[in-house]
């Protein structure tokens, strides 16, 4: 082991002393955690020697942010508590952007970032190398909750605390740090045996489920759009028994895709963009809203006019009724659909055998509306997009996950993506690019280590990959199952096509980028560059494939016409 002065950050003699560092990894694995992900710094050099001695597996990502993402797609994978090893200063800062989506998503994780001496704390600037006034201040915007450890003896009982809260709803990324010193220095507590963090429970309150129960007995046309807390909340099983009860035609945003059978025959799927969808959820007399602030997208950019009643169901309490009034049920989307699913089969509310919208079943209106969405598609000269979104899902199997970067095609995918038995992750909560391929390589670490197979899809544009592409290094250094699909359209398309129709031109869209086949074999990735039409023969050919691999399709995709502009 190597020692270090505190003061100087010197070198010292080696010993064998258990210090600080060692009560990280040895609370962190008593907590069941398995792998962490970040990349070493000299404040932090205690956490990884203390590696040396513990069981954790480590992936070295090239940049934190990347770090922060695969820890996030590692999360989203299992449904585990990512973990995040971050350096002072530079390293911790540059996590930000991915810790922002983690946040913004509702995704669990522990960040363990180092710190400068206990000595130069308190904002006084010693000018010690990364030195920042408050570095945890810096994260606050994007996490849940932030922790300074000074003392040694604290590290278990904080990091136990900071897992609860991560895993506890509303999920989400703590913050801990801890200083040099403390991480180095020579310690008295006994190694750590055991540790317990159980989510604290976050059920609805009784009168707010029985009202709710009220509204929905009476309802004659009741809809619901199920967010990504339907997914987070793992409540996909009372949300199939609620809409079947109800007879409720069902849509989900982009994070909640998945969370409901794509071909049932309740399912709006995931077309929450097409004014045809407004149009009908505006109709609705009542209407649940599980896990979504009915924000930007699902309220088809703020035109979503509801006629109807709202009952609204999120575990963060800042989410309710932040766009609309209505009935505001503050619980885990979990604890909450069982329970007002047990309400309405003992209230024996589900009298929905004559439900009718204007004449019309619930089971035909979702049909026709289907069919309208298809046809405006159909009008808009998209065949080449149809047909390569419906490619690759073909290609893709149907349990496998996919991590899909801001881009074209998963714009695309957020609305025609069927998720079967796989999970559909994307970058929506906060919309930062790079996502992609970093989550993804987290995802596959994830599933390998839970015994799982873990080859999984990543979709990256030209643009969103250059902000991660120094992970292939990662990629190939552990040998991860991850095949990395970079649609090439020679820029920022989707910015591209939002200039042109705003201003009639693009300004600073487009992009000298390298040749993204040689750049991946030039670290050891396999890779190939194929045309759009073969698109699904080269991934299939890839997912076969050991360790990582690189499908380079260059093409110019369009997006479907927006309906919530004026014609």
């Amino acid at each position: 082991m190597i020692d270090f002065d505190p003061g100087t950050a010197a070198p010292t003699k080696g010993t064998n002393q258990r210090n600080g560092g060692d009560l990280v990894v040895e609370t962190l694995e008593a907590l069941g955690a398995k792998t962490v992900f970040g990349i070493p710094g000299q404040h932090a050099l205690g956490l990884f020697d203390a590696m040396g001695r513990g069981n954790l597996h480590f992936v070295s990502s090239r940049v934190e942010n990347n770090s922060a993402f695969a820890a996030d797609g590692y999360s989203r994978a299992t449904g585990e508590v990512g973990v995040l090893f971050l350096s002072t200063g530079p390293g911790a800062l540059t996590s930000l952007a991915g810790l922002q989506e983690a946040y913004a998503t509702g995704v669990p994780m522990v960040v363990v970032a180092s710190q400068i001496p206990l000595e130069g704390l308190g904002a006084r600037r010693k000018g010690m190398l990364h030195q920042l006034d408050d570095q945890k201040a810096s994260a606050a915007n994007v996490t849940k909750s932030q922790r300074l450890i000074q003392h040694a003896s604290g590290i278990p009982s904080a990091i136990q605390d900071a897992w609860t809260e991560a895993i506890s709803s509303p999920q989400g990324p703590v913050w801990i740090e801890i200083p040099q010193n403390v991480l180095l220095d020579p310690i008295m507590v006994p190694p750590v045996e055991d540790a317990l963090a159980e989510a604290a429970d976050n059920p609805p309150r009784v009168e707010l489920i029985r009202e709710a129960v009220k509204w929905l007995s009476t309802a004659e046309r009741p809809a619901i759009i199920a967010g990504g807390g339907t997914r987070r909340g793992r409540a996909e099983k009372s949300l199939l028994s609620i809409a079947e009860q109800l007879r409720a035609p069902v849509i989900c945003t982009p994070g909640g895709n998945g969370a409901f059978p794509w071909n049932h025959e309740l399912s709006l799927q995931s077309w929450i963009e097409d004014r045809y969808m407004t149009d009908l959820l505006e109709d609705a007399d009542v209407l649940i809203v599980i896990g979504s602030s009915l924000g930007e997208v699902t309220s088809n950019y703020f035109t979503f006019e509801p006629r109807g009643r709202i009952i609204q169901i999120d575990a963060e309490p800042r989410v309710l009724e932040s766009n609309r009034p209505g009935l505001g049920i503050r619980a885990d989307a979990g604890q909450a659909l069982a329970a007002l699913d047990e309400a309405l089969a003992a209230a024996g509310a589900s009298d929905s055998a004559t439900r009718s919208w204007h004449g019309t079943s619930p089971e035909d209106l979702v049909k026709e509306s289907l069919a309208k969405v298809k046809a405006r598609l159909e009008s808009q000269d998209l065949a080449k997009e149809l047909k390569f979104m419906s490619d690759i899902r073909e290609a893709v199997p149907a349990d496998m996950q996919t991590f899909w970067d801001m881009t074209i095609a998963a714009y695309w995918g957020w609305s025609c993506w069927d998720a079967r038995e796989g999970q559909f992750h994307s970058a929506q909560g906060a919309g930062g690019l790079g996502y992609g391929f970093p989550a993804a390589i987290g995802g596959a670490v994830g599933l390998e280590t839970t015994g799982k197979p873990g080859r999984v899809l990543a979709v990256s544009g030209d643009g969103s990959s250059m902000y991660s592409i120094s992970e292939l290094a990662t990629a190939r250094q552990h040998n991860i199952p991850v095949t990395w699909l970079i649609v090439d359209d020679g820029g920022y398309g989707i910015l591209r096509e939002y200039m042109v129709g705003a201003f009639g031109k693009a300004t600073a869209t487009e992009l000298a980028r390298p040749d993204f086949v040689k750049l991946a074999e030039s670290f050891g990735v396999p890779a190939r560059r194929v045309a759009p039409e073969e698109v699904g023969d080269a991934l299939k050919a890839s997912f076969e494939a050991d360790g990582p691999n690189v499908v380079v399709v260059e093409t110019l995709l369009k997006m479907f016409g927006p309906t919530h502009l004026d014609d």
